[in-house]
């Protein structure tokens, strides 16, 4: 399935029913009057946040919905059918934004949250409801009110308690293939993953978090290079985030300067970015030869001037990856204690 996480929609709620003008008319009953109905109320459009979807790829070619109109009254005080409200299922993590105005109208993080975003027209009014002792056949009537209409915008931002950012080739696949059931593409030949996969890791028993590997950066990001801001917004949600860095990069750069850049386009993304708990994460310590790991991973630490807490592990070989995904699972812990 595709991943897709934004969207652009036209919603139009159902018009009300008008109401009728109406009279009695019957062979025994010479005085019957008005007794045109009311009409029906117009269907609403909902926005449900349904755990069943991860992705927004069901409006990528359908992007106009609208909800069923009122049906207009009759005579004998019969009103209207009023028309079916429209739910439309996204993933949690999806904020809601009119896109006219630029206005957020929803942020809908937990699953059965749903939020009204087109309200439906209300009905209108028969005659009978205008008799009066003065007015013993009144024809007035009340059209049902249009129904409201938005150009909207959906925004998914991945709920993840745990962000994998780097490089492209930095092994973040890997990683996240090998503590997780998540399967996102790995090859021994250079590319970066098109897409954010979410893959739950089981450190023990009802002891759990979910896992987001993120899209590599580069240079330039913030400002729209490479696959650029369109997946930088993901980081915003997670609680914790793994700097995933390859210790000895095939291409021949240098580990500090990925680690500046990687930081550099998170500043310019949004400072607060940078407040969030970091920690170096030091990968294929397998492709180096073993009496040399430890001199090269902290000259890392050293010329980054690290302050925050650093593991080392090898994604493929699968060393050192228990030891990161408990020391995961304590802070999580900790920050939801704190939070409570």
């Amino acid at each position: 399935m595709k991943f897709v996480d934004e969207v652009k929609i036209h919603v139009r709620a159902g018009n009300g029913g008008n109401g009728a003008c109406s009279f009695l008319r019957l062979k025994f009953i010479p005085f019957g009057g008005p007794d045109g109905g009311d009409g029906g109320d117009g269907g609403s459009i909902f926005l449900k946040a349904d755990e069943g979807v991860n992705t927004l790829v069901d409006y990528r070619f359908v992007h106009n919905f609208q909800a069923q109109d009122g049906k207009k009254g009759s005579g004998r005080n019969s009103s209207g059918r009023s028309g079916e409200d429209l739910y439309l299922r996204v993933p949690p993590g999806t904020i809601i934004y009119d896109d006219d105005t630029n206005e957020q109208m929803a942020d809908l993080t937990e699953p059965g949250q749903e939020v009204c975003v087109a309200q439906g027209g209300r009905h209108g009014v028969g005659n009978a409801r205008f008799k009066s002792s003065v007015n013993r056949a009144p024809r007035r009537t009340i059209p049902g009110r249009p129904g409201e209409m938005r150009n909207l915008r959906l925004e998914l931002k991945v709920l993840a308690d745990v962000g994998l950012v780097g490089m492209p080739n930095a092994g973040k696949s890997t990683l996240i293939r090998s503590v997780s059931a998540a399967t996102p593409k790995v090859a021994n030949y250079p590319f970066t993953t098109m897409h954010p996969h979410l893959g739950v890791v089981r450190v023990a028993n009802l002891r759990s978090f979910v896992m987001a590997d993120l899209p590599g950066l580069i240079a330039g990001a913030s400002e729209g290079a490479g696959l650029g801001i369109r997946f930088l917004k993901h980081v915003a949600r997670t609680r914790l985030l793994f700097h995933v860095v390859d210790i000895a990069p095939a291409d021949g750069s240098d580990p500090i300067e990925n680690v500046q850049a990687i930081t550099h386009e998170l500043e310019n993304f949004s400072p607060e970015l940078l407040e969030k708990e970091r920690w170096l994460v030091l990968n294929k310590i397998d492709l180096v030869p073993e009496e040399e790991v430890e001199q090269r991973c902290q000259d890392i630490v050293r010329r980054l001037q690290w302050k925050g807490k650093v593991f080392r592990v090898s994604g493929l070989a699968k060393l050192g990856l228990k030891e990161l995904t408990q020391a995961a699972m304590r802070h999580l812990e900790k920050a939801e204690k704190e939070e409570e």
